[in-house]
């Protein structure tokens, strides 16, 4: 019996085709990761599998679950219990008005179906395990976006489902983090179905089993993961391999007199949030054109920092300095969750017209920039829910570059991409502060993309 078996399975937007016509089979202890570009239609099969495709979508073909077609109803009531979804959204699977500890421990007993004092038990287990014990009583929103990503990954394993799909599972977790998550993952799947969605060459690699790289949603490779992954044949898969921030060119690095005037300063800086300070004493200065990495663990106060540098949230102590004279509209944050940053409610079009007539913007500009962040104009027709991350990050970085911003705070903006996109948004951050003198802080957990895109590095710790 196979556990998940597709037959032409399509997915399209009126007559549209988001995802061409797929057909695989997976029996119980096989692992298969797709690997593509972003808004490649990875998590589009993963969503059309699970059943909860937006309303503007629909799929074509044939879906058999643990060996027969199941109706729309049928397929809801195995949620959490036979199939599960880690989606790619932490802050969208979790609820928004309970804590941290009390939702795994609710998904413990409601659907894995332990009692009361066992979903406690493993609750506490799993806080351990993961690190979150600082952020236990938190609500989502309190919590970092690797905190969030690791509550999400507990919850959707929980359940005990034979059958888990896990979209972007790694997003925003540093390499030791990554590791334990996907160590996790495969362990948790042994006896069932683990469905990877991933950008992430490394983490295909850790997985294993079978892979599928896609583009433009289109399948153009697959095979087992070692062959595929060491001996690519078609010319995508190996762009991807060789688009490793590892292989980047790295251009001389700016440095700055210590008399020199910087566009934002902070000294003796503590940041935090509510009473709870997470990092203090920071001295630091950014200048014009400077490209500076922030790196730390999850939950150290990156994002915080970010805030309290634009004035979003007040310093515990010490001071921030700006340059006076500035617009407000020209400082500016790249948030970590896309999806949290716009409206869903309109499409992007409306939304990208709506910045260019409130700031008087030239529209004349907006193609040569979508055409840089590899946007397309159809693109703009559809509403954030009907997009993937890594586009609607693209985005989101497009009305920020129309703003012509003096100051960017990019919080985890490649964490979505895959990496040859990670390549080109990131020289194009360093283009930013180059050519029109933008200060940007760029946050990231990737080690080697800081070491060769920043002119210098601000390692928080807590």
């Amino acid at each position: 019996m196979h556990l998940i078996k597709t037959t032409d399975l399509a997915v399209y937007a009126g007559n549209v085709e988001l995802l061409q016509s797929l057909s695989l089979t997976l029996d119980a202890g096989e692992r298969l990761t797709i690997l593509g570009q972003t808004g490649s239609g990875k998590s589009l099969l993963a969503q059309a599998i699970m059943g909860n495709l937006a309303d503007t979508l629909h799929c074509e073909g044939r879906l058999e679950l643990f060996g027969k077609a199941q109706s729309m109803s049928e397929r809801q009531g195995l949620w959490g219990r036979q199939l599960t979804l880690l989606p790619q959204e932490p802050w969208n699977a979790l609820s928004p008005l309970m804590s941290a500890r009390n939702q795994l421990k609710e998904t413990y007993h409601l659907v894995g179906g332990l009692t009361e004092s066992e979903a406690r038990s493993r609750t506490e287990d799993d806080l351990f395990r993961l690190g979150l014990q600082a952020g236990a009583e938190k609500r989502v929103d309190q919590l970092s976006g690797g905190m969030a990503q690791r509550v999400a990954i507990a919850c959707a394993m929980a359940g005990g489902a034979q059958v888990l799909l896990a979209d972007e599972p790694t997003k925003g977790l540093d390499i030791s983090r990554r590791d334990h998550v996907v160590s996790q993952l495969i362990s948790q799947a042994a006896d069932g179905v683990l469905l990877t969605i991933t950008h992430d060459v490394a983490v295909a690699r850790q997985i294993g089993g079978r892979i599928m790289v896609m583009k433009d949603g289109v399948l153009l490779e697959e095979g087992l993961a070692e062959d595929v992954l060491s001996n690519p044949q078609h010319a995508y898969t190996r762009e991807l391999i060789s688009a490793d921030p590892a292989k980047w060119w790295q251009p001389p690095r700016k440095v700055f007199a210590e008399d020199s005037k910087p566009l934002i300063s902070a000294r003796q800086l503590t940041v935090g949030r509510g009473k709870q300070a997470l990092v203090s004493g920071l001295d630091f200065k950014v200048h014009p054109g400077e490209v500076v990495g922030v790196v730390g663990d999850s939950g150290c106060g990156k994002s915080t920092l970010g805030d309290t540098l634009l004035g979003l949230n007040p310093p515990h102590a010490g001071e921030v300095a700006r340059r006076e004279g500035v617009s407000g509209h020209h400082w500016q944050k790249l948030y970590q969750d896309p999806t949290a940053a716009v409206s869903h409610a309109v499409s992007l079009r409306t939304l990208l017209m709506d910045l260019i007539q409130l700031h008087d913007l030239d529209v004349t500009s907006v193609p040569a920039l979508m055409a840089r962040l590899g946007l397309s104009d159809a693109l703009l027709e559809r509403s954030a829910s009907e997009v993937s991350g890594g586009e609607l990050q693209r985005f989101c970085l497009l009305r920020i570059l129309l703003l012509k911003p003096v100051f960017l705070f990019a919080d985890e903006p490649t964490s979505r991409l895959d990496p040859v996109t990670t390549r080109e948004v990131s020289q194009l951050l360093v283009d930013l502060a180059r050519e029109q003198g933008c200060a940007v802080m760029l946050v990231s957990h990737d080690p080697m993309l800081i070491e060769k895109r920043c002119d210098r590095v601000i390692q928080l710790t807590a």
